[in-house]
């Protein structure tokens, strides 16, 4: 039997990997003849404390990171996803990895494809993964991709499907 995906989250962070990550589920979603749904998570600008106040955002510079993440969105959206697979944007702000499965609540989504970094050692001891947080705490299947991606090379945004 084969899965019932119409629509697909992939989050975002404009890097190498998340790029590559949406390629992949462009071809993904053609297959399926799925619609796309991109989210990109603005985390909150936090400024130290002064002591007597605790930790202070500046809304201001907020606002304006969430514009230019919409603008760079529909740049992706331009680029890397043809006309006939049907896509939305969102931008949230917060933590990435709880923004990402609220969204993909509230979008009612049947997949989630999310690229790994590849942290390793401290980095990862320090941060965690958003992907590993994602796949834990989802409400639907999540796919995850490591470059690099089997059977596939990527290059200005063209997939060539590698044959032997």
């Amino acid at each position: 039997m084969e899965p019932n995906i119409k629509k697909v989250l992939v989050p975002v962070d404009f890097s190498d990997y998340s790029k590559s990550s949406l390629r992949y589920a462009v071809n993904f979603a053609k297959h399926f003849n799925a619609d796309i749904c991109l989210v990109y998570v603005v985390e909150p600008m936090v400024y130290p404390p002064d002591f007597s106040m605790g930790q202070i955002a500046i809304p201001s510079v907020d606002i304006e990171m969430d514009r230019r993440a919409a603008e760079e969105l529909s740049t992706l959206v331009r680029k890397e996803i043809p006309p006939e697979v049907k896509s939305k944007t969102i931008v949230k702000t917060g933590k990435p990895f709880v923004e990402i499965i609220e969204t993909a609540a509230e979008e009612d989504v049947d997949l989630i494809i999310i690229a790994t970094h590849g942290h390793t050692g401290i980095e990862h001891v320090l941060f965690g993964s958003t992907a590993e947080k994602v796949v834990r705490k989802a409400p639907c299947p999540v796919l995850t991709l490591r470059e690099p991606i089997k059977g596939f090379e990527f290059k200005e945004g063209i997939k060539k499907e590698k044959r032997s």
